[in-house]
């Protein structure tokens, strides 16, 4: 019977579920992207993160400033050089987020049935009667029966560490509603979330703009997680204040949908955006459970089509508090691998959770598993099938070497680019093996100095799925010889056979500019 899922066609054999193959140096195809906060930002924890598999990491500014950032940052940059592991960096804005401001910190406990009233007057003592909010137009967006949801970590339909509330009555600017569970919330600030509401906010606040233009420039971020993107709009007026800001035009942008008015527009976001975060967390509140599933599934197919990175979050919440995630947790991260995420993100549960590098770790395994029984010939079909006739030139090369390099059963492919798009496309096809991402350095002049560009472009692979980038030396420019050519042809199969993917008679799928032509050619290695 013919499959139409991405699981494997035939039988899996128990053998490879009960003796599972010994770990290779080599991490999962899938990437992960850790958020680093109070529990993950020492040397020590950041770089047994980036050797368990974090590829990218996420500065949260929706909590800390930019000194704390900063100091986790130079902490991240001190793991890199100790463990020799690339790692993007990646800034997340605050958007279009509503916050309850509590000043004193203090523990506010909440009982079901009783009454909270919810107000912008933020000179008000936070308590179980009253909670201040950041927001002047809550009262004119909601009414009577909508739902709110308040907590630290947002609600997940287990803790007690966040409430339901309903909307009772609105009273001039104040919010009065009912408790629908007991709980207590901790700590000086919580998110807001009204359910299915439009909240006059802008997707980029000034407090972003300021984040952006002074840690963000100064720090060269490789991605910029847009919170609550909305609309195409949202995108394009971010990617214009990235581009005045100098150092970060090449700065990739990725929409983070976090709500049903940012799935309605999905397909123009998708189109603007350099890849997608599927804020699960959000999500979960602003769609009924049972239509999770079916947007996830939806969105990832089109961002695989489309070749743009995919990241989903809020996969191992149990993970903050628990070393093993949930039977549920575990099959939902394969699930996420078998519908086509490119990387995993994880929040709270490296933020703020007892085991970052664990969680990391298992996470990477399971993804490890779900990609030897993914279906990628189906998948090989359905991309070629989508992309239809005639192909681009770029397009026909990318998935004539994946088609070659499963057709000859290469170990690895190896792209030379110096944009990283030819690489990325290669990715797009979804190769068994890993593709390996040799960023040819290009000489680029701004009038003022003359410097090599290529590093954005590696790190910026570094969020894709299958991609490994390698920066080839710079003496070796992009109109390269022959020569030259197999000088670091000869570094990236080194590469390789260091990383434990390349072996003696192996046969290795090469893709190059030669001229003004690009080459598909297949190598077999000697000993």
């Amino acid at each position: 019977m013919h499959s139409n899922n991405l699981l494997i066609e035939e039988p899996i054999r128990m053998a490879t579920i009960l003796h599972p193959s010994k770990a290779s140096f080599f991490p999962a195809m899938t990437k992960i992207v850790g958020t680093l906060g109070p529990r993950s930002r020492s040397v020590e924890v950041i770089s047994g993160c980036l050797k368990a598999g974090m590829s990218v990491a996420r500065f949260d500014f929706s909590w800390g400033d930019s000194e704390y950032h900063q100091e986790t940052l130079n902490n991240l940059k001190a793991a890199i050089k100790s463990t020799k592991k690339l790692c993007a960096v990646m800034l997340d804005t605050v958007g279009a987020e509503m916050q309850v401001v509590n000043k004193s910190g203090m523990a506010i406990s909440l009982q079901q049935d009783a009454s909270v009233i919810l107000t912008p007057d933020k000179g008000q003592e936070a308590s179980s009667q009253v909670l201040p909010i950041n927001f002047d137009g809550l009262a004119k967006a909601v009414k009577k029966g909508d739902t709110i949801f308040v907590g630290q970590y947002l609600f997940t339909g287990s803790e007690t560490t966040s409430v339901w509330l309903e909307v009772d009555n609105v009273d001039g600017d104040d919010v009065d509603c009912k408790i629908k569970n007991s709980a207590t919330l901790a700590g000086a600030l919580f998110t807001l979330h009204a359910s299915q509401i439009h909240i006059d906010l802008p997707t980029l606040t000034e407090k972003d703009k300021e984040n952006i233009s002074t840690w963000g420039v100064a720090n060269k971020i490789d991605f910029l997680s847009l919170s609550y993107t909305r609309h195409a709009q949202d995108v394009r007026e971010a990617r214009e204040f990235l581009s005045k800001n100098g150092d970060l035009s090449q700065t990739q942008i990725f929409a983070k949908i976090e709500n049903v008015e940012g799935l309605t527009h999905f397909d123009e976001i998708l189109q603007e955006a350099d890849g997608i975060i599927l804020s699960r967390g959000n999500l979960g509140i602003d769609l009924p459970p049972e239509k999770v599933f079916l947007f996830q599934k939806a969105a990832l197919y089109k961002c695989n089509m489309a070749g743009k990175p995919a990241v989903l979050t809020r996969v191992v919440d149990s993970m903050t508090d628990n070393l093993r995630p949930t039977r549920a947790e575990a099959t939902d991260v394969a699930n996420a691998v078998l519908d086509g995420s490119d990387a995993i993100l994880l929040g709270a549960e490296t933020l703020r959770g007892l085991y970052p590098v664990e969680t990391i770790s298992i996470v990477g395994k399971i993804c490890a598993e779900a990609e030897k029984v993914f279906n990628q010939d189906l998948y090989f079909r359905k991309t070629v099938k989508y992309v239809g006739e005639p192909m681009t030139h770029l397009e026909s090369i990318a998935s004539s070497a994946v088609r070659a390099a499963i057709k000859v059963k290469a170990s690895v492919i190896i792209c030379f680019t110096s944009s990283g798009r030819a690489a990325r496309l290669i990715a797009k096809y979804r190769p068994t093996m890993p593709v390996l991402s040799v960023v040819i350095p290009r000489l680029k002049t701004n009038q003022l100095r003359w410097s090599f560009s290529g590093a954005f472009e590696a790190r910026q692979s570094l969020i894709v799925r299958g991609l490994f980038p390698m920066l080839a030396d710079p003496q070796h420019p992009a109109e390269s010889t022959s020569a030259t050519n197999e000088t670091v042809l000869k570094v990236a199969l080194d590469h390789g056979k260091a990383w434990g993917v390349i072996k003696s008679h192996d046969r290795v799928v090469v893709c190059q500019k030669v001229g003004d032509d690009s080459v598909v050619k297949i190598i077999e290695l000697e000993d």
